[in-house]
Order: structure tokens, then C-alpha cells, then sequence
């Protein structure tokens, strides 16, 4: 993974699940891409794969996919 900036993406809330953060960060389109981007382990969350497309973001959170960095916003 290259050190690539981080962007930030304001979610106007204080959770939202890996699969809408993706689809709604813009990075995916589909639900079926999202899934098969996160359990083929193509996506971290703060720095390790999580395979779980329910998990919770917080605030804080750093998502990476696709040489790219982001962080959960408010």
C-alpha cells in the first residue's frame, strides 16, 4: 500500500456499515461489488482485511481500498 493522503468523507452521522461507507464514498457502485471486493480482502480498516461487510465504521475509522485511503468523517 503506497502512503497515499487520506480523504476524509463526512458520513453527517456516527456509524455507517463498511458496504454503504464504500457505495457511498463512491469507490463501488454495487452492493454484489462491494461484497466481492470485501471478502476477497481487497479492502482494510485501520490497517488489517476485514471481511465483513455489516462491520461498523466510527468516526476516526481509516478505510483503505484500490491504492487509496479514507477516513470516516462527521
Amino acid at each position: 500500500m503506497t502512503n497515499a493522503p487520506i480523504e476524509d468523507v463526512p458520513i453527517g452521522g456516527d456509524i455507517i456499515r463498511l458496504g454503504q461507507f464504500l457505495k457511498f464514498a463512491g469507490l463501488l457502485d454495487s452492493g454484489g461489488q462491494v461484497k466481492d471486493a470485501i471478502v476477497e480482502g481487497h479492502v482494510l480498516v485501520n490497517g488489517q482485511v476485514d471481511r465483513r461487510r455489516g462491520r461498523q465504521l466510527q468516526l476516526g475509522d481509516i478505510v483503505s481500498f484500490s491504492e487509496r485511503k479514507f477516513r470516516v468523517g462527521d
